[in-house]
């Protein structure tokens, strides 16, 4: 999953989204170093992306992009997983897409000092490029893609997958579907073990 399923899964506890936000950028045991609701968005964070990567369900929509994209294959399937999360958000959430997002970009300006330095050098790009609304078209879709294969130095060309992504979607997004279902009941659980 990527930033959107991310931080919509932390809930409606602020430091939590911006600890399972900023997660990718915070090894091993580093997490310790911050106050409690940031320690367990992280944590939140790393059971989400253990649980996905293991899911029988998400490693069948990875595996269509294997052979092409070989370990990319998991970076665009969580980009394309976070897609149909944003082209399918009221039926999840009952704020616009756009307030969400909105409010989110203020949450993490607002609390710049507490971000990991590469978190903070991300956000002006996220802002600017509306990430979080961009995942919900296609077009939106493959400029994150392009993006995404830029920081990886083109090793791939990530953006092209948006054709394996149109000839498959309907069965990506039925799996998506019963993927998101699951993992949010056990995020429910996680949280309570975590509090």
């Amino acid at each position: 999953m990527n930033f959107l399923a991310h931080i919509y899964l932390s809930g409606d506890n602020d430091l939590l989204k911006i600890g399972n936000f900023m997660a990718d950028s915070i090894h091993g045991k580093r997490y310790l170093e911050y106050p409690g609701d940031l320690q367990r968005g992280i944590l939140l964070h790393r059971y989400i992306d253990t649980f996905t990567d293991a899911h029988p369900i998400y490693r069948k929509s990875k595996h269509r992009l294997h052979e092409k994209y070989g370990h990319y294959a998991g970076v665009i399937m969580d980009i394309v997983y976070d897609h149909f999360l944003a082209k399918n958000w009221n039926s999840y959430f009952n704020e616009n897409l756009e307030v969400y997002a909105e409010k989110f970009y203020t949450l993490l300006q607002d609390n710049n000092e507490i971000l990991t330095e590469k978190t903070q050098n991300l956000l002006p790009y996220m802002i600017d490029q509306n990430w979080l609304v961009q995942y919900a078209s296609l077009e939106g879709l493959e400029l994150i893609l392009f993006q995404m294969d830029y920081r990886t130095k083109h090793r791939v060309n990530m953006q092209e997958a948006i054709v394996e992504v149109q000839l498959y979607y309907t069965e990506l997004e039925a799996e998506f579907t019963l993927f998101f279902e699951e993992l949010q009941l056990h995020c429910k659980e996680k949280l309570i073990e975590l509090a």
